[in-house]
């Protein structure tokens, strides 16, 4: 039994619908936070509500199940940022118990989903282009729609090679079709280092808002993003859509190893689609959100008493928690900007 629905084999559906949280909740007990239900429950997810905004929360939803790990960080991102996060299992969504639409950003974590049994993320990728729910929708169809509505998708690593086999980054043609690919890394092997991220400044996606770079770390094997014809590449470049690169100490864009540790074309750790609501990026956000994550925070403490003890990876998710509230027509205060990094 896994969280939040009902398995017949480990991994894979049952027709069986979720009951009602009103059906398996007693009336003195307290639901479990972080909206993710207790291991054997069948109830429905609960969102974690900040107390310290007059705005509505952001309503951010964080997919698991099928081998997705990060969802814990995700959720200790957008808590951080000031949203409300929720963590659902994908089937929840799939079975129609809940909606995307409820919510303003959709998250793919990252992970091992289906083992990357044909390749990191194809698998995944497939479900949620052809399986259809009662009203004859997939899931990409409602993705698509979401986006169409304004709203924002966000995937990190095995998130990103996702939303690439979908065909939902960079989607120059607008149709969803595949047009890039993340494949093995250049060295051969899974790479798990911390590297330096520049920003490039003709990207529009609110998601990098104010930075000018970052440090985070990145963990994958099959991070090396391989663009197909120039005219796609160019088309990349021209608009901005290689919206994060490798760099170098200095600051300088490399395709030096480790550097740059998949040799990815373009440099690329990152992507967004053309509006720039959709965006994906191999490195790992999630996983510096306090100094305290950095392994050399304590020299960096004791060079700079003053250093901010956030990470940098923090700041991504505040710009997207920040922009959404400004587009919220209730909203009484302005959000203060993202700060700018560099190095």
């Amino acid at each position: 039994m896994l969280p939040g629905y009902k398995s017949v084999d480990g991994g894979h559906e049952s027709n069986e619908p979720l009951k009602s949280a009103s059906a398996e909740q007693p009336d003195n007990e307290q639901p479990p936070a972080d909206g993710l239900a207790e291991e054997g429950s069948a109830e429905e997810p609960k969102e974690q509500q900040p107390t310290t905004s007059n705005q509505r929360p952001v309503k951010a939803l964080i997919l698991t199940g099928f081998g997705i790990n990060c969802e814990e960080e995700f959720a200790a991102a957008y808590r951080l940022a000031g949203a409300a996060p929720t963590i659902v299992h994908l089937n929840q969504v799939l079975h129609g118990q809940v909606s995307i639409h409820d919510y303003d950003i959709l998250n793919f974590p990252g992970g091992f989903s289906f083992g990357d049994d044909l390749g990191s993320g194809v698998v995944l990728a497939n479900k949620l282009r052809y399986r259809k729910n009662d009203a004859g929708r997939t899931l990409l169809d409602d993705i698509r729609e979401f986006v169409a509505a304004g709203k924002h998708v966000l995937g990190i690593c095995n998130g990103f090679q996702v939303l690439v086999k979908l065909g939902l980054l960079p989607d120059l043609s607008g149709t969803v079709t595949p047009e890039v690919t993340l494949t093995h890394n250049a060295s051969g092997r899974y790479e798990d280092r911390w590297v330096r991220l520049q920003v490039n400044p003709k990207s529009s996606t609110p998601f990098l808002k104010g930075i000018t770079s970052m440090e985070v770390p990145v963990r994958h094997g099959e991070g090396r993003l391989i663009i197909k014809g120039t005219a796609t590449l160019d088309a990349i470049e021209k608009r901005g859509l290689n919206c994060l690169t490798y760099a170098d100490f200095d600051g300088s864009p490399t395709d030096v190893y480790p550097s740059n540790p998949n040799g990815a074309d373009l440099n690329c750790a990152g992507l967004t689609d053309t509006t720039g609501r959709v965006f994906g990026l191999m490195p790992h956000p999630e996983a510096f959100l306090s100094l305290y994550n950095h392994p050399d925070w304590a020299r960096r403490k004791r060079a700079d008493s003053s250093i901010s003890e956030e990470g940098d990876g923090l700041w991504l998710f505040k710009n997207i928690v920040e922009h959404i509230q400004r587009q919220q027509p209730a909203a009484t205060t302005a959000p203060q900007g993202a700060r700018q990094f560099s190095f």
